[in-house]
């Protein structure tokens, strides 16, 4: 079946956290709690964090998770003390907001060039962020957007895929989801009938041959000419 539409992740995809949602961010926000928090070890009080995170058993939405990882990462960088989770309710909060994040600079360009070959083009992400505003923010050229904050359920939850789908008037066999998660985007995509696209932009996964680590790389991918 032709290639009609193209839909994509959010954060780490085609946008990444800007400094307030960094490690300097969080040192910052943990000294309006008497937390001292220490920027270097936010890295790996970041991979803890994501060992550690338990998904809803049934794919739910659920913003506590997200609070609840954001105060691992603060206890993690120094601030193991009671006030953590109020910080990490301040900090969750934070991403809500579009201003705190930015554009990869290989977006504008391919989503020009998607459009070029008049093809759809959707968002799919497991946020509570209002995507309307982001993609008004941020000036982003897209058909539909889809959060699991309104729709009710996370990737890799096969109706998330479908609903956007279904916005975008697309058959899922005329379609691609492009990732940074090989469970979430991958084969959450593959698992509805779509083909899933990973985009490893800091090769995390070494062994993945099928893979971008850049977005203008995607045309091409795709067998755009």
């Amino acid at each position: 079946m032709p290639l009609r539409a193209v839909l994509f992740d959010v954060d780490f995809t085609i946008a990444k956290p800007g400094p307030d949602l960094g490690p300097e961010g969080y040192q910052r926000l943990g000294q309006r709690f008497g937390l001292e928090l220490e920027p270097e070890r936010y890295g790996e009080a970041r991979a803890h964090a994501v060992s550690t995170l338990e998904r809803h058993p049934e794919l739910d939405h659920d913003e506590q998770v997200w609070v609840l990882f954001t105060e691992q990462i603060i206890r993690g960088m120094g601030g193991d003390s009671d006030r953590a989770y109020e910080c990490a309710v301040e900090m969750t909060r934070a991403w809500e907001h579009a201003h705190n994040f930015q554009l990869f600079e290989d977006v504008l360009p391919t989503l020009e060039e998607l459009r070029a070959h008049r093809l759809k083009l959707g968002l799919v992400s497991n946020t509570g962020r209002n995507l309307d505003e982001f993609v008004m923010h941020h000036g982003l050229d897209v058909d539909a957007a889809v959060s699991s904050g309104t729709h009710g359920k996370t990737k890799p939850h096969p109706t998330i895929f479908q609903a956007t789908l279904e916005r975008l008037e697309v058959e899922p066999a005329a379609a691609v989801m492009v990732g940074d998660s090989i469970e979430d985007d991958v084969e959450g995509a593959n698992a509805v009938g779509m083909r899933g696209l990973l985009l490893d932009r800091e090769n995390r996964y070494p062994d993945v041959a099928e893979k971008l680590t850049d977005l203008r790389a995607l045309p091409a991918a795709l067998g755009l000419h």
